[in-house]
Formats: C-alpha cells, structure tokens, sequence
C-alpha cells in the first residue's frame, strides 16, 4: 500500500517538465513569424509606397556655369589681383596686362584722327577760296560778253560805212579782228569757268573723302582704346577661382584660358529614367541631399527638362537600325534649381554627387512618418 503513492507522484513528476517546454516553443514560434511578416511588410512598403509620392535618383550631380577666363589681347602680366580658390565679386578687377604697347597705339590712332581732321579743314578752304574763283570766272564772262557786244556793233558800224564807201576797209578790217578776238577771249573764260566749276566738284568730292578718313581713324582709335581696355579683364559676376594656370609675368596670348571662374549660383543635373518622368512637372520640389554634407539638404525646384536623352548627345550616339537590338532604359537630364538655405549653397562646388527627391504627390499627414523612416520624406 505504501508504495502506490510513490508510483503516482513520481509519474506526475515525470509527465510535468515535457508539458512546459512545449509552452515554452508555442511561445517562440509566432514570435519568429511575426518578425519575418514585418520585415516583409517594411520591405514591401519601402518598394510600392515612396514611388506613389516622390521619384529619385543618385545620377545626378552639381553643375555650374563656369567661364573660362581668357585674355584678348597678347603681352605680359603685370599684376593677378586673385589667388587659387578665392573668391571674387561682380566687376572686380582681375588680371592686368602690360598696356604701353596699347597707350601708344592710341596716340598714334588720336594723332592719324587730327591729321585727317586737319586735312578736311584745309579741302573746306580750298573748296571756300574756289567759290571765289567761279565768281570771278562769271564776271569775267560777263565783261568779255559786253565787250563782244560793243565789237559786233563796231563791225556792223565799219561794215555798212565800208560798203557805202564812206569808210576805209581798214576801219572794217580792224573791226573783224577785234571782234574775232573779243570772241575767243569769251570761250576762254567760258573754259576757265567750266574748269572752275569742275574744281569745285572735285573739291567737294575730296571733302567726302575727308569725311571717310576722319570716320576711318575714329574707328580706328576706338579699336586701340577698345585695345587698351582689354589689358584690364573684370569679372562679369559673382564667383571663385579654379584651375588658376597663370602666374605674374608670364606672356599671354589671345584665347590663352587663364583660370576659370565658377559662378556661386549653381543648379543640379539629375539623369532620371524615362519611365520616371510621367508624374514629374517644372515648379515641383525638390529635396536634394548631398553626399559631402548628407546631415544638411537643400531645397529646389525643377526648371527643365531636356529635350533629348543622354546618349542622344553622346560622341558616338547608338544606332538601333542596325544589328541586335537590345532595349534600354534611358535617362533624361533634369535641371534642378537650388533655393537655399544660403549656408549651404555657398558650401557646394560643380561636380560633386547629389540625391535628388522629387515630390510628384502630397502624402497624407499620417504616411509621411513612414516616409521619414524609409528615408524618402520629402518634407
């Protein structure tokens, strides 16, 4: 009797343990499954969700309007007013060339414009002292035409006295010759006249072409000075100085790249594909994060799309007409304009790599949280 409730306890003692342990995988199994529903959640929600609201893309990167600063005109430098990297303000002056050779090609352009000058002035008195010479030409016509007159009567006088025989034909004779002479003294100065007036017309042509070489040496004193103003190169905006390449004293020629200059206002070149474009306008904002400075965005806008794809433009660009054809996604350039904060754009340069997100859609206040942890907030 004693030894049956021995057997029982020592029964239930044996059934006990095997009955928690499967509690205890009961427990952790529905554990296990929930974590891999919710990675599988968050991995389907980081797939399907940011593309309903935003479109992004890591091929896109800094640009900037760079011009290269290069000289007109050949000769020495004599002063370089920036150094490496500085920084420059709009209609600052820059880089200075030797100008004598310049300030004297503009004497000599202000002397060739006096002697033209000069040699006007002198035609206009010619031409003054001619108007004088036809004046006296006239009157002198005018005379000889009376004293042919009063001739031709005295040959008519002579004439009937020698016919009627009261006069001596020497008396006529006499007034032949003197009328013939009285004649051919009026067609000279009708000759004179005539080559007066033709000096007058020549005097008046030699002004115009006074006036040519006036208007020539002008022109040509504009270039020397235009010339000399080439030896002082300003700078046309805002900017910094990169790729500097020349040094004081080095002889520069015309078209030489000295350094360029790199505008502060600069924009962002993003490639996104084509089949991103379907929801994305010009004015939409942007959220451009960098990857020099990944904890301060920058805020934008789209300004453009290109016309035309990348490889359109390419050295080589793809001929699809020929051979095996393979499809491709292509990408189209977007330009981005940068807004601010002005602390951050002024920490930029051309070149370096962004992460542009372009809100096509508002989320709904309660989904951009979720945005935010996915990373793809465009708040």
């Amino acid at each position: 009797m004693p030894a049956e409730p021995s057997t029982g306890t020592g029964s239930s003692a044996d059934k006990t343990p095997p009955a928690a342990g499967n509690k205890s995988r009961q427990g952790r199994f529905p554990l296990w499954v929930a974590g891999v529903a919710a990675g599988l959640v968050l991995a389907a929600a980081y797939v399907t969700i940011p593309p309903l609201y935003v479109e992004r893309t890591n091929d896109a990167y800094v640009q900037a309007d760079t011009v290269s600063v290069v000289p007109k005109v050949a000769g020495y430098v004599t002063a370089l007013h920036v150094s490496d990297n500085s920084h420059f303000k709009a209609n600052e002056l820059l880089v200075e060339i030797d100008p004598r050779d310049f300030e004297v090609a503009v004497k000599s352009a202000e002397a060739n414009l006096l002697s033209a000058q000069a040699a006007k002035v002198n035609v206009l008195q010619q031409l003054a002292q001619q108007v004088h010479v036809v004046a006296a030409a006239q009157a002198t016509i005018d005379s000889d035409r009376a004293m042919l007159q009063f001739s031709q009567q005295q040959l008519d006088r002579y004439t009937d006295l020698a016919n009627r025989q009261a006069g001596t034909v020497q008396n006529q004779q006499q007034a032949v010759s003197d009328f013939g002479q009285k004649k051919a003294t009026l067609e000279h100065d009708l000759a004179a006249l005539a080559a007066a007036q033709a000096q007058t017309d020549v005097l008046k042509s030699q002004v115009q072409q006074a006036d040519a070489s006036i208007a020539l040496q002008e022109a040509a004193l504009a270039q020397a000075k235009l010339n000399l103003s080439y030896t002082r190169i300003y700078a046309g905006s805002d900017g910094s100085v990169a790729n500097r390449t020349v040094q004081v004293g080095n002889f520069v020629q015309p078209g030489q790249t000295l350094f360029a200059a790199v505008p502060t206002q600069a924009y962002v070149t993003a490639n996104f594909k084509e089949t991103q474009l379907e929801h994305m306008r010009v004015g939409q904002r942007v959220r451009i994060r960098i990857d020099a400075f990944p904890n301060h965005p920058i805020d934008g806008h789209i300004d453009s799309f290109q016309r035309g794809t990348g490889s359109n433009f390419a050295l080589l660009p793809p001929e699809n007409a020929t051979g095996n054809f393979v499809k491709v996604v292509q990408r189209i350039p977007v330009k981005i304009a940068l807004d601010g904060p002005a602390d951050a754009l002024r920490s930029i340069s051309p070149g370096m790599s962004v992460e542009p997100t372009v809100t096509i859609a508002t989320p709904p206040a309660w989904l951009r949280p979720v945005l935010f942890l996915l990373d793809a907030s465009p708040e």
